[in-house]
């Protein structure tokens, strides 16, 4: 995909997803930064924070685990390169603590594919898998939903057993709802 196309997705996705009633509802949202070829998020999270919504974005931890910050804007990210590893665009701000995320109404996951059951295939870094174990632990039910390209809907995913399904969908095209967790 070009940088037009990742742009124009980006652009639909954001639609789609302030359509949620989740995310109308919403007081705070954890989300991430795109990267790569990944559907772009930066229109969703500023459109979420001009609704007055709190938005935390993840900088990752040496072990893989996540930690939370603010989401204030363009101008509160730093490119973080992290050893061998891709360059991510991280919160500049103070750092809640890995427990900030079970404050959140709503968590945006990335992934790679989700499958007709809500199963979601991710990285295989196991970043959010430790943070769906953090809410699980907690108490806390977060809905669940991925941002992915249309193609990335498929029939199935490989599944283990601490994997939990997600509540929902968003590409540019539309959203999928699953049963969920």
């Amino acid at each position: 995909m070009t940088a037009d196309d990742v742009r124009e997705a980006g652009r639909a996705l954001a639609e789609r997803a302030l359509e949620l009633p989740e995310l109308a509802r919403g007081r705070t949202v954890a989300a991430y930064v795109s990267v790569g070829s990944e559907p772009g998020t930066l229109a969703l999270l500023d459109a979420l924070r001009a609704r007055g919504v709190r938005v935390l974005l993840p900088a990752l931890l040496p072990d893989n685990d996540l930690d939370w910050g603010e989401y204030t804007g363009p101008d509160s990210l730093a490119r973080i390169q992290h050893g061998g590893k891709m360059a991510l665009f991280e919160p500049s701000g103070t750092r809640l603590g890995p427990d900030a995320v079970t404050a959140a109404d709503v968590v945006l996951l990335p992934g790679l594919a989700v499958d007709a059951h809500g199963m979601r295939l991710g990285r295989g870094g196991g970043s959010y898998d430790r943070v769906l174990a953090r809410l699980e632990r907690a108490g806390a039910r977060p809905r669940l939903v991925v941002l992915l390209y249309d193609t990335e809907v498929v029939a199935r995913v490989p599944a283990e057993a601490h994997d939990k399904p997600v509540h929902a969908v968003v590409t540019p095209s539309g959203v999928r709802r699953f049963p969920g967790p």
